[in-house]
């Protein structure tokens, strides 16, 4: 079926939709990494955002329920330059396709991605508008200034848990949200880390590794207050990662500010850019960001180059944050921009890129366990 996506400058791709009429809307941003298309769309940072994917062949392998991160698929469309609808994978229970439709998400082909990643690497990641229907492209650039800008943006309250819950048989366990009153909610107090986890996106996968790591997690709505937290009488806080930017998201700076040198912090991307608010510090929205699985960052403490998994557009100004309240622990090597802080004063850190990442590299998981190892020097 012929389709059209439109970006706001004007420029216009023609293409085709695999997954039958429709239309989508959002920012257009792209992403490198050749595997993992099932996690990048379930990922709730993307929420607000057409995805082009810049490896050229999609869905090769199908789909898999244990594959998601979320609850749901999270883009507003899945742009790719050849979808495959014959999966070969002993794991694959069904066609992307079919997944897609099946979540009201529209996914389109024939489209030139590379000649669309290297507008958006020059122009920037801009709002877009994708039409099975409405193939005037004037049309659509006048609809596109409709759209609601990612900068100032507050989406967290889009994937954020409503209900509080646990990770239980790898997947939440709800519960009441007025057993957030109860120090006694914890399971394995004494056994294993207390940690409880403000959810501005959280992908599954992290809540697997804090596990895997030792913590017992407890995921709460990401406008849960400072002192609904410590009356549960955490050993860590989680910080979590999220779409759209940080700079609206007051109300969780006004609750990271109270937590702060009360127990240990470790925050991921969107996580960190609302740590260094906290520690007053400003964020800056990156021309086009980093998505992709194979973002090279340098541990400065350890000289080792890490090999990263990443989803972000906006990103923390060291420049913006005192030496006196953190310092820089990663580098992104192909630009120089800030990738990791810390404080151990108030033992708190954070990286701007995703150490869980799976399928993707591994280099840096040792991260939770630095997580965990803070927690237990705070003890003892």
């Amino acid at each position: 079926m012929k389709a059209l996506l439109a970006l706001e400058d004007g420029r216009v791709f023609p293409c085709r939709s695999f997954t039958g009429p429709g239309e989508a809307k959002g920012e257009v941003v792209f992403n490198t990494s050749m595997t993992g298309y099932q996690e990048i769309l379930t990922d709730p940072s993307y929420y607000g955002q057409m995805v082009t994917m810049t490896y050229p062949l999609i869905g090769n392998y199908g789909v898999c329920p244990e594959d998601v991160e979320s609850d749901r698929v999270q883009v507003a469309a899945f742009i790719v330059k050849e979808y495959q609808d014959f999966p070969s994978n002993y794991r694959s229970r069904g066609t992307l396709a079919d997944y897609l439709i099946k979540a009201h998400v529209l996914g389109i082909e024939d489209l030139d991605t590379r000649a669309l990643t290297r507008h958006i690497r020059k122009s920037g990641a801009m709002r877009a508008m994708i039409s099975t229907s409405d193939l005037v492209p004037d049309s659509l650039v006048e609809r596109i200034k409709q759209i609601p800008l990612m900068l100032g943006s507050d989406f967290v309250g889009k994937v954020t848990t409503k209900k509080p819950y646990f990770w239980k048989y790898n997947q939440p366990d709800y519960i009441d949200a007025a057993k957030l009153d109860d120090p006694l909610i914890w399971h394995h107090r004494g056994k294993k880390h207390s940690v409880v986890a403000l959810d501005f996106g959280i992908k599954y996968n992290i809540i697997r590794s804090l596990e895997k790591a030792g913590c017992e997690v407890l995921v709460v709505p990401a406008r849960t207050d400072a002192k609904t937290i410590l009356q549960l009488n955490p050993e860590g806080i989680f910080l979590s990662n999220g779409p759209g930017d940080p700079e609206p998201l007051t109300y969780a700076v006004d609750t990271i500010r109270q937590l702060l040198n009360v127990v240990p912090i470790f925050g991921i991307c969107l996580g960190m850019q609302l740590l260094g608010i906290a520690m007053g510090g400003k964020t800056m929205k990156i021309k086009f960001g980093h998505r992709g699985a194979n973002q090279p960052v340098k541990n400065l403490s350890t000289g080792r180059v890490e090999i990263t998994s990443q989803n972000h557009g906006f990103a923390v100004d060291l420049n913006t944050i005192g030496k006196d309240q953190s310092v820089m622990t990663h580098i992104n090597l192909n630009e120089d921009s800030l990738e990791g802080l810390k404080n151990d004063t108030i033992r708190a850190f954070a990286v701007q890129y995703h150490p869980e990442a799976s399928p993707g590299p591994h280099d840096s998981v040792y991260l939770f366990n630095q997580f965990a190892k803070v927690i237990k020097d705070a003890k003892a």
